[in-house]
């Protein structure tokens, strides 16, 4: 695993993930690159789905939650994490 924490970073499932009944994977940009991890999650979630990793298991597995992007300033390729 990169020194860099990965809580925080917005990722996509790669493959879904089916609650307590497994993991899926998700990708996520990581120092320039990309990455792949072991996504958990507490409810299924399809492939595709955009994610945020709330928590680091070790080994390369994350806990992640659903996330909408309220993407405003698309125009300008700024995202808005949250409000202010």
């Amino acid at each position: 695993m990169t020194d860099q924490n990965p809580i925080g970073t917005i990722g996509r499932l790669t493959l879904a993930t089916r609650g307590a009944d497994g993991p899926g994977q998700v990708e996520l940009t990581i120092r320039g690159g990309r990455e792949t991890y072991t996504a958990w999650s507490t409810e299924p979630l399809p492939a595709m789905s955009t994610v945020l990793v709330v928590a680091n298991r070790g080994g390369r597995a994350l806990d992640v939650e659903p996330w909408l992007d309220l993407d405003f300033g698309s125009a300008t390729g700024h995202t808005h994490r949250g409000s202010t």
